[in-house]
């Protein structure tokens, strides 16, 4: 007998559905609440089966079992040992012999990379250089994103008071240095955005609306709000511009370097429609370049438009991928006139990426923030630009140790989703999210609570802004802006000298 490939490789699953079925009481919860159909109800034998190949690891039917009957285990069926040919390629290459297609995945890089946050510690002060207690002496987390000058100075009025006479370019004032990184409603639902903006303005920081344009309903949260201008320009208007309180220009992105994005368009409702200002039902491509952009000369160009669109009021950021050549990318972007860079490390997330680009392309953003903080200092231009670090920051020690490296403030997304509920099942290009963030299929996305949701991103961003306090205080300063770029602060462990000198610290001992 022939066996049809598409029943002997979908054995071959991920994820493996435990259930007992004596406890089991056949509520039908786990069905419902499965948009993959793992759960299924025999209605013949009148028992809750399991279709294992479908489970995707999300976890929500075990975490909604009344009776806890439900466990959700990686499949124990397992394939010959082999050092090169792993289960993990051996999958791929099956769901390719099926498909003939590009195999899609979304929320960072799973491969074991060195992770440079895990092999860098912090210093502290003991006896000759006291600590700072943060809960009895003030500690300042508030930074400004944008270009400053060189120098201030002052003059003395005819009635003897002192004021500023630099003009200061426009600025970001940011109470805490975490901004929420650029996710498009499309990619995430309304609900998601909405909550992001509610947390932004509670804790005194920026949301930014990705390339999916800016929903009617946020705009009065406009005050927080980055918006962005990609490739494909959807939704991008005056009024859009004028909205924001800061603009940021996507050149690239750490999950996807040097390809561009896609919504498919049996995601384009009417809403996402309307706001990206494309027909429903059309697929929302971004190009690879921007097609107007084939230079720094070029990129200046749109800088200033954008600047000119919105009378110079608010600050234009550059995003790009970190990559090998960013510092000389960045140096160039500086003198372009972006007030921001955005450096996106490869564990960055995203909605949907081929899977081959996000393991294999793009360089960790800690040694990309390091290259790029270095050489403009030593071009004498660092105060020109900000630096927001993003991809893969995933606590506050993580955003301690990358401004001591040279960021002023990071990016988070991932860590975002999480706060919210996300399982980083890893099937956002699906649209079937089941905890209700990367979908706009309106049943499901109602299982996200916008109040809820932002009360526990502000609860997240309380919790971490207090702990950068804490390791502060055990460095001894008592500013933000005295952690940025001081390696001085940070000794690695386990590195080469080759990877010491280019992050710029020293061996733990020395």
């Amino acid at each position: 007998m022939v066996m049809s490939s598409s029943l002997w490789t979908d054995n071959f699953h991920d994820f493996y559905v435990d259930r007992e079925q004596e406890r089991c009481i056949q509520c039908l919860v786990c069905v419902r609440q499965c948009p993959y159909e793992a759960n299924v109800y025999r209605e013949a034998a009148g028992v809750v089966d399991s279709v294992h190949k479908n489970c995707t690891g999300c976890h929500r039917c075990e975490s909604l079992c009344p009776t806890r009957c439900i466990t959700i285990r990686t499949n124990p069926s397992e394939f010959r040992p082999h050092a090169n040919w792993q289960p993990r390629e051996i999958k791929n290459i099956y769901k390719q012999a099926r498909t003939g297609g590009v195999l899609l995945t979304s929320t960072g890089c799973e491969l074991p990379y060195p992770n440079y946050f895990d092999r860098i510690l912090i210093d502290a002060c003991q006896v000759t250089n006291p600590s700072i207690d943060p809960l009895r002496e003030p500690m300042e987390l508030r930074t400004y994103i944008g270009r400053k000058p060189e120098k201030l100075e002052f003059e003395r009025t005819e009635t003897g008071e002192v004021r500023l006479k630099t003009e200061i370019a426009p600025q970001l004032k940011c109470e805490v240095p975490i901004l929420f990184s650029a996710m498009s409603y499309g990619a995430v639902n309304l609900n998601f955005c909405e909550a992001l903006a509610m947390t932004a303005k509670e804790v005194g920081t920026y949301w930014n609306t990705g390339e999916g344009g800016l929903h009617r309903k946020l705009y009065p949260y406009g005050d927080h709000t980055i918006v962005q201008c990609a490739s494909g320009r959807f939704g991008v208007s005056k009024t859009y511009l004028g909205t924001s309180a800061a603009i940021e220009i996507k050149i690239g992105q750490g999950a996807k370097p040097g390809i561009g994005g896609h919504l498919p368009g049996e995601k384009v409702n009417r809403d996402i429609s309307e706001t990206r200002m494309i027909p429903v039902g059309s697929d929302a491509i971004s190009p690879a370049p921007h097609h107007d952009i084939y230079s720094i000369e070029d990129l200046r160009q749109l800088i200033f438009a954008l600047k000119e669109a919105t009378d110079y009021e608010k600050p234009v950021f550059v995003k790009i991928a970190a990559v090998h050549n960013s510092a000389a990318i960045a140096s160039g972007i500086a003198r372009a006139g972006a007030d921001a860079i955005v450096i996106d490390g490869f564990r960055g997330g995203t909605g949907a990426t081929p899977l081959m680009i996000r393991d294999n392309v793009g360089i960790p953003i800690e040694l990309a923030i390091a290259a790029v903080d270095d050489l403009l200092r030593a071009q004498g231009i660092r105060n020109e630009v900000s630096l927001i670090a993003a991809g893969g920051i995933r606590n506050s020690a993580d955003v301690v140790k990358i401004i001591a490296l040279g960021a002023d403030a990071v990016y988070i997304g991932t860590a975002a989703k999480i706060a919210v509920g996300c399982t980083v099942c890893q099937r956002c290009y699906t649209g079937k999210c089941p905890w209700g963030i990367t979908t706009n299929d309106p049943r499901l996305a109602k299982r996200l609570n916008v109040e809820i949701a932002a009360e526990q991103l502000t609860n997240l961003i309380h919790g971490w802004a207090h702990e950068i306090k804490e390791m502060m205080g055990l460095m001894g300063i008592n500013a933000i802006e005295s952690l940025r770029g001081n390696r001085e602060r940070l000794r690695g462990v386990g590195l080469t000298d080759r990877e010491l000198n280019i992050l710029g610290i020293k061996h733990a001992g020395e």
